[in-house]
């Protein structure tokens, strides 16, 4: 029997992914900052004075604007949800074990992709 088979990641590597992981929620609640201030201050771009065709397509474009920002938004909210998700799994020691085959998540996709729960093996089963 093979007991070099790693069934989690060890602490100080754990410890890694916490750090990313942490830094990634950081800069997520920023960029969630600017979108929400850039949804905020869409109301009134200055163009009181300019004709009135412009003024409509100007008023149609601020509205795919304001929904493209609030679906930004909540994108960006549920890639916070999901990087705090990874960092309880961390604290569970559970983190980086795909949720379907029970083997690790190679490194590297965890480095790009902080909060997946499933190996590519898990993910192309899926497709």
């Amino acid at each position: 029997m093979n007991t070099d088979v790693k069934i989690r990641y060890s602490d100080k590597e754990l410890e890694e992914f916490r750090v990313l992981i942490e830094e990634k929620i950081d800069k997520a609640k920023k960029d969630l900052e600017l979108i929400k201030s850039s949804y905020m201050n869409d109301g009134n771009n200055g163009t009181d004075d300019t004709s009135p065709t412009f003024k409509a397509f100007e008023e149609g474009s601020e509205t795919m604007s304001k929904e493209a920002n609030t679906a930004l938004a909540i994108r960006q909210e549920k890639f916070i949800r999901d990087l705090k998700n990874a960092l309880v799994r961390i604290e569970n020691k559970t983190y980086g074990v795909c949720r379907v085959t029970g083997k690790l998540i190679n490194k590297e996709r965890l480095k790009l992709v902080p909060h997946a729960t499933l190996s590519i093996e898990a993910k192309n089963m899926q497709a």
